[in-house]
């Protein structure tokens, strides 16, 4: 907030004149420039017109700065499409003029001089050995005066005036949604208000599960069946309704907004890979919040490299398998009554195809027996955030799953089933990024307004000021990556490149709205009883599950060398 002296000064301060036009105008220029960086990392990693795979390796930490770099330019693209459908329908105010010229000023500065992959990691472009007249010509006028003149202190202290002055709205700023949307929208923030933002702070401290009575409130809800089609029992709504689902969810608790993720996942499997009567067996269940889904992919030393995986599925004379190998950082794995599972069923390969797909059932634990079947043993990773579900390592030991478990009834298939998969995941974590990185705005903002500090409230200060408005205009910017991802699916269009920018994004804004909160709160910020600490941490996973940020730079270049 501005001092008084200063507040009519402030507000009396337009933003840029025509700033939409001038955003407008910059996205040609940055389309250009982000196919100039492509070429340019195709020069380093092509061997005869094809990439080499250990030249990407050897360069890639310029090929994840061209990734960031078409992030960032899609980001500004799908900004300019938010004010331009809002501006259309009369609902570009002040605050969205600010939020945009603030955004694409500041992502505009940073391809000049250096986008922050991580906190120790800048990408700039003569690192691709851009030269001085690539450069000439991307900077137009309007990336000049953007560049330039769009994030100043003054739009920021602006900025911040205005959402004090709206601070009852959802969301800083009309987020474009429709009115079935935004109604959706209302629903959850309402039950996050209620039902888990009183008791989530607690249900971490204490390391405890999720209660039952709660996912029966979200099965109420419709969570579990939001986009199963309604033939198999679901609400057969869209990707945007549970990107808005899972950012409110996640805004009040991001073990709360990723239950929703196992079913997710289980369901777009049995939808994309499934026999049709294993989608008649699992979907209503899944659905209804009566069968609750566990997904079991990731082994010791794999990480990401699924194609590496020992655990083996050996088919007995009978037909039905039996499972045998380590799992680890299984989520929410003891309650559950399915396990989609990932085994080799080929004891000869070495790669991806010799892996299987199972829908294995199996027996809810208990806080006491986390894992009743005789087959199954493992125990709780104590974690520092994300931990209303818990996280598990299984050992399985001739574990046993019908033949009929076998998803689609066929053999090798099982890394491309999962692949089909990944869109969606990565639509709803980025979902849950920007849902965290509002939790994190929302303690900051109530906690700079009240706490004092040398005779005034902290939001009184710029660099608080500063930290807030950036916090507001980059979930803005998330935001809209992440809903033209799910629209993009909604539409039968291939997103996995828009999906994990989003991913990519959102993780970042993640961590910065929840590292900059707890730095607003100072010493309180790092005692437990403050949320922010919880936020923190929750915030950090973000940028490992669901393909780590440098593997999900890495499937972005590999993409957009793809085009």
């Amino acid at each position: 907030m501005a001092h008084d002296g200063q507040r009519d000064i402030i507000a009396s301060m337009p933003v840029l004149e025509d700033v939409l036009s001038l955003a407008r105008d910059t996205v040609e220029p940055l389309k250009t420039l982000n196919e100039k960086a492509i070429n340019k990392l195709r020069d380093l990693v092509e061997i005869d017109n094809k990439v080499s795979s250990a030249m990407l390796e050897e360069h890639q930490s310029a090929a994840h700065g061209v990734a960031w770099l078409a992030t960032y330019t899609e980001s500004i693209s799908q900004m300019v499409n938010w004010a331009e459908n809002l501006f259309g329908q009369n609902k570009f105010g002040q605050t969205e003029q600010l939020l945009l010229q603030i955004g694409v000023g500041e992502y505009l500065e940073q391809i000049l001089g250096g986008i922050m992959m991580s906190q120790g990691e800048i990408f700039r472009l003569n690192d691709l050995g851009l030269n001085a007249l690539d450069l000439s010509e991307f900077q137009t006028q309007s990336v000049k005066e953007l560049s330039s003149k769009g994030n100043t202190p003054h739009a920021r202290a602006l900025l911040v005036d205005l959402i004090l002055e709206y601070s009852a709205n959802i969301t800083v700023g009309d987020n474009g949604l429709d009115e079935d949307l935004e109604m959706i929208r209302e629903q959850f923030r309402k039950f996050s208000i209620d039902r888990i933002e009183p008791y989530a702070h607690e249900w971490h401290l204490k390391d405890e599960l999720i209660p039952l009575e709660v996912i029966s409130e979200l099965s109420e809800l419709g969570v579990f069946g939001l986009t199963i089609p309604e033939e198999y029992g679901g609400l057969g709504l869209s990707k945007a309704s549970m990107a808005v689902v899972s950012e409110e969810l996640s805004r009040g608790y991001i073990g709360v907004g990723s239950l929703g993720t196992r079913t997710e996942i289980a369901a777009e499997l049995i939808l994309c890979g499934g026999t049709e009567e294993q989608k008649k067996q699992w979907l209503p269940g899944l659905a209804s919040g009566e069968i609750l889904p566990t997904a079991v992919f990731t082994e010791p030393n794999t990480g990401s490299d699924l194609g590496a995986l020992r655990t083996r599925a050996t088919q007995s004379e009978n037909g039905d398998y039996e499972i045998t190998g380590n799992k680890t950082w299984i989520t929410h794995a003891s309650r559950t009554h399915v396990m989609t599972l990932l085994a080799r069923t080929d004891p000869d390969s070495q790669d991806h195809r010799g892996l299987s797909m199972f829908l294995a059932e199996k027996k809810p634990g208990t806080d006491d027996n986390p894992f009743p079947d005789a087959e199954i043993s493992g125990g709780e990773i104590e974690v520092l955030g994300y931990r209303g579900m818990k996280e598990y390592e299984m050992a399985f030991d001739k574990f046993k799953v019908a033949k009929e478990n076998l998803l689609g009834d066929q053999e090798g298939k099982g890394f491309k089933q999962l692949m089909q998969t990944f869109e969606s995941a990565r639509i709803q974590t980025a979902a849950r990024a920007v849902g965290v990185a509002q939790a994190a705005f929302d303690e900051s903002l109530n906690y700079a307004k009240d706490r004092k500090q040398f005779g005034k409230s902290l939001i009184n200060f710029p660099r608080v000021i500063n930290k807030l408005a950036m916090m507001a205009v980059e979930i803005m910017i998330a935001r809209q990556l992440t809903y033209f991802s799910a629209y993009e699916k909604d539409n039968d269009r291939r997103c996995d490149l828009e999906a994990g920018m989003a991913k990519l994004l959102g993780a970042r804004v993640a961590w910065a709205a929840a590292d900059n909160g707890l730095q607003i709160h100072g010493g309180n910020g790092f005692a437990l009883e403050y949320k922010i600490s919880r936020i923190l941490c929750d915030a950090r996973i973000l940028n490992i599950f669901e393909g780590a940020a440098e593997i999900q730079a890495q499937v972005i270049a590999r993409r957009l060398l793809e085009s």
